[in-house]
């Protein structure tokens, strides 16, 4: 049975459309406006950017290598996903009432697996025997990131394909019969190859193992270069490894996630794992390399007690919501209030979900702003990340506001009678 399509979301048609060309537009975009020691500097420096674009080399961006690598890199995860010993682990439950999906859980021996392939590089390196230049990942920046922007559009359009094929379980959201929008939110709620689940691998593994990488090649070109890693190089592949790790470490918690168990997995999903978030969320190592803000002391530990705090509260708020999820007997949650709906399922009332409705995503953006902080305040491109993730943090929970509304019915009402606040505690 098809699901219902809901309401249009994204501006409906128009507004898929317009993602799916402005998207990858704005990847270029944050390349070729600060590439190299070529940056707006300041807010009278965003002046400049109509004629530092005008000054784009756009020739060379398409690279056979590029493509190579790229697509050697996605079927090298692929691999270690299917050989590395998992955990198979079972999903939520499906739309149709049907028997959870099962998932292997390998994502964190495959990042550990991928980092000891590249200290092993860098050993070898030092032994006078190394064969991979890491640094070539910075001198080909903008050729991988087409290569992505191509192999994951290509992807989505074999999605929306096989879409249409028989017994496929369609998502409701990419589901209204407009074959732009649907393209964008990806039709087929759950598509498989045998039991290799295509979302599920891209939500995590090659573009967040790959951000990891390509912030290690920026810290290599920086040596190279430089002589030296600076204090800001270092902090931004610790802050953003950990991040990389936290999500591996934690991969069984993105099956509850509503990007697994409501959207369906388009252009908007594959083009975000694959392209946007490795090479917009590197922006940050990729602009240090050449611009190195030249932090002291007390600059870097404001930053480093920043990441410290955004961390605290997101880890541990998302602990304790996966936790409760999977069992609410457990110790650490057995103590908090919850209010019963008429669904049978209860919600949080206390604890860290007491506090604000979204108590998570402050965390994350906090953690976010340090990122920016690291390239210093000279330019403002760096802090695109920051400006950007607030605005798709506020989207994404008023979307989830609207799904639970749907949901949960007047319950969601009185729920947010206790749980008034959305981000901050008494704030917002």
């Amino acid at each position: 049975k098809k699901p219902v399509a809901h309401d249009y979301e994204f501006g409906g048609p128009a507004g898929a459309l317009g993602c799916v060309l402005g998207l990858p537009t704005a990847v270029l975009f944050l390349y070729f406006v600060c590439a190299g020691k070529v940056c707006p500097r300041g807010v009278s420096g965003l002046a400049d950017i109509p004629s530092i674009l005008s000054a784009a080399d756009l020739s060379g961006l398409l690279s056979p290598a590029a493509f190579g690598v790229a697509t050697l890199w996605f079927v090298f995860q692929a691999a270690l996903e299917r050989v590395l010993p998992c955990k198979v682990v079972e999903g939520m439950p499906l739309p149709d009432g049907s028997s959870p999906l099962k998932y292997p859980m390998n994502g964190h021996a495959a990042f550990w697996v991928t980092m000891a392939l590249v200290g092993g590089e860098l050993a070898a390196r030092y032994a006078g025997m190394g064969v991979v230049r890491l640094e070539w990942i910075y001198d080909a920046y903008i050729q991988l990131a087409v290569a992505a922007i191509v192999l994951s559009s290509a992807l989505a359009v074999a999605l929306y394909a096989c879409s249409f094929l028989p017994n496929r379980m369609l998502a409701a959201g990419g589901n209204s019969g407009n074959v732009v929008y649907d393209f964008f939110m990806g039709r087929e709620l759950n598509p498989r190859t045998g039991t290799f689940d295509w979302k599920v691998f891209c939500e995590l593994r090659p573009g967040l193992i790959g951000w990891s990488v390509i912030n290690i090649g920026c810290a290599l070109k920086q040596y190279e270069l430089e002589g030296t890693v600076s204090p800001a190089m270092v902090l931004i592949n610790v802050f953003q490894g950990l991040y990389v790790w936290d999500a591996l470490y934690q991969e069984r918690a993105i099956l509850s996630t509503m990007d697994i168990t409501t959207e369906g997995f388009g252009f908007m999903l594959a083009f975000g794992d694959l392209a946007w978030v490795p090479f917009t969320y590197s922006l940050q190592a990729r602009y240090i390399v050449e611009n190195d803000p030249q932090w002291g002391p007390v600059g870097l530990a404001g930053i480093f007690a920043l990441h410290a705090l955004g961390y605290y509260i997101f880890r541990a708020s998302n602990g304790q919501k996966d936790q409760f999820r999977r069992d609410p007997t457990h110790p650490s949650v057995a103590h908090l209030k919850t209010m019963p709906t008429e669904r049978g399922t209860k919600l949080l009332i206390s604890g860290w979900w007491g506090a604000a409705r979204k108590i998570n995503y402050t965390g994350d953006w906090l953690m976010g702003l340090s990122w920016c902080l690291c390239a210093g305040v000279d330019s403002l491109v760096p802090f695109y990340y920051a400006i950007y993730f607030a605005i798709l943090l506020v989207h994404r929970a008023l979307r989830d506001d609207h799904f639970c509304s749907l949901k949960y019915g007047a319950d969601w009402k009185k729920y947010k009678e206790h749980v008034p606040h959305m981000f901050i505690p008494y704030v917002i």
